[in-house]
This record gives C-alpha cells, sequence and structure tokens, in this order.
C-alpha cells in the first residue's frame, strides 16, 4: 500500500525526499510499537530496518523496549541466577 501526503516545497528544499520518506517510515513505525499497536519485529519490518537498529531508534526516541517493572525484571533476572 502506497500512501501520499502534502508537503510545501518550502519544507524539501531542506532535505531530500529519500530522507523524508525514510523519516516518516521511521516516524510512523515507532508511533504504532510505542502504543502497542504493533510488535518490535513488525516495527522493524515497517522501518525497513533490522530489529536490533529498531531498538537504536527507540533509544534515540526514549520509547522502552523492554515493557517490565523493575520488581518483574529483578525476579527475572533472580531466575536466571539460579540456572
Amino acid at each position: 500500500m502506497q500512501v501520499s501526503i502534502e508537503i510545501p516545497n518550502d519544507f524539501m528544499a531542506l532535505e531530500q525526499i529519500q530522507e523524508v520518506q525514510q523519516e516518516v517510515q521511521y516516524s510512523y513505525a515507532l508511533r504504532l510499537y510505542k502504543h502497542a499497536k504493533v510488535t518490535i519485529s513488525r516495527a522493524a519490518q515497517l522501518a525497513g530496518v533490522d530489529i536490533y537498529q529498531f531498538m537504536d531508534l527507540c533509544k534515540k526516541e526514549q520509547i522502552p523496549v523492554i515493557d517490565m517493572t523493575e520488581d518483574e525484571l529483578k525476579n527475572e533476572l533472580k531466575s536466571i541466577e539460579t540456572l
């Protein structure tokens, strides 16, 4: 599916069209992931990057990639230590 949007010419003079397309793609994937509409792997696919690059995008945008409370994480780490 293709979506088109209108961007005024004076804004397009600031960047190349490929950069704008990529930025829109990243932003949409990040938004969907942030609002739990898609998984991280699906968001990475939508953004056109691998999962590690997408995690880096999330970090830059301060979007958590681990959805656990501190107590849940501590319990998880304790269970790993006992293995």
